[in-house]
């Protein structure tokens, strides 16, 4: 049994596939195998694939035979895994250089817990790499290995699939599965920290994110899919509602889904400016239905926001941003 599974889903990412692979099988320390998975890409990746499988025999290939998006590319990946850990990685990053190394002795010294998150650093086409702005909370004083009542503010990262390593034992017992559609790594994650018993952190840029300006990258490309980020809350609460023990997170939660609605409006390029309205309705709905006895929004703008959004106050939410907006302008004036 290799000691990690490294997962990569791949679609339309010719032009960066092979320093992905090469980024895998370039790590030393451990068994592993890397499971590419070929989400019926029209471009050259199969091929690649195929190529990389024949140098050498860690990889294994998966070819589906249709189109599943990302989040059951990686199902498929998972039914075949075979590693004590797995890892997923996006088809157009790359995992930094010792990674599975150092993950390895850290698992190791915190007796294989449940869940290893490291940090990551976004690159930039002009050759930037700039580290997350999370990298505080991974030089935080911290126990070497802890449940999430013991740092909360794990949940204050990106919510994201691809900076952690998962006991796979642990995906069994909880019967973690990626759904359909976009944002598909919310209802995976939030379930994941919640229900782990044993959490520890490597203060280590573990993948290179890459910022995608050509269209690639889903989340910049208007659409009405996004408007799936509705679902994949309900997902995160409808596992809440089956562990009731872990009621005392769902104001948190709910906090959480809060800024991440916001965020997925807010940013230009996401919601179609015809659908706007649609979305705010949306949410002052989802919001009437899911919002928990005890929550309270944060002071100041983003809270103001956060409320407006969660009630559906449309105007109210544009006159609130573009005074912000004013004020910023004024200040730099």
């Amino acid at each position: 049994m290799p000691r990690f599974s490294v997962i990569v889903p791949v679609y339309r990412v010719q032009e960066y596939l092979p320093e992905c692979l090469d980024s895998v099988l370039g790590q030393g320390g451990p068994d592993f195998e890397l499971i590419a998975v070929d989400d019926r890409s029209p471009d050259g990746c199969g091929a690649l694939l195929d190529e990389a499988a024949a140098r050498d025999p860690r990889v294994r290939v998966l070819h589906l035979p249709e189109n599943v998006g990302l989040g059951r590319a990686r199902n498929a990946g998972l039914e075949v895994a075979t590693g004590e850990y797995v890892i997923f990685l996006d088809s157009d990053d790359t995992l930094t250089p010792g990674l599975l190394k150092a993950v390895d002795d850290r698992l190791a010294a915190g007796d294989d817990p449940d869940i290893l998150v490291y940090d990551y650093a976004r690159t930039y086409s002009d050759g930037r790499i700039t580290r997350a702005a999370s990298a505080h909370v991974f030089g935080a004083d911290s126990p070497d290995v802890f449940d999430l009542d013991r740092r909360p503010d794990l949940l204050d990262l990106l919510q994201v699939v691809w900076n952690k390593a998962y006991r796979r034992g642990f995906i069994a017992e909880q019967g973690l599965t990626f759904p359909a559609g976009y944002y598909e790594d919310t209802p995976w994650t939030y379930p994941a920290l919640l229900a782990a018993a044993s959490i520890t952190l490597l203060d280590q840029v573990g993948v290179h994110y890459r910022q995608r300006q050509e269209g690639g990258n889903i989340l910049a490309t208007a659409s009405r899919k996004h408007f799936d980020v509705f679902a994949q809350y309900d997902l995160v609460f409808a596992f809440l509602d089956r562990r009731p023990d872990l009621d005392r997170w769902r104001p948190v939660v709910y906090g959480r889904m809060l800024h991440h609605l916001n965020t997925v409006v807010s940013r230009p390029g996401r919601v179609p400016p015809g659908d706007r309205r649609e979305y705010f309705r949306r949410a002052a709905e989802h919001c009437a239905r899911l919002r928990p006895a005890g929550y309270k929004a944060p002071a100041g703008v983003d809270g103001v926001r956060t409320e407006l959004l969660s009630h559906g106050r449309y105007g109210a939410y544009q006159t609130v941003r573009a005074l912000a907006k004013a004020r910023r302008l004024l200040g730099r004036a």
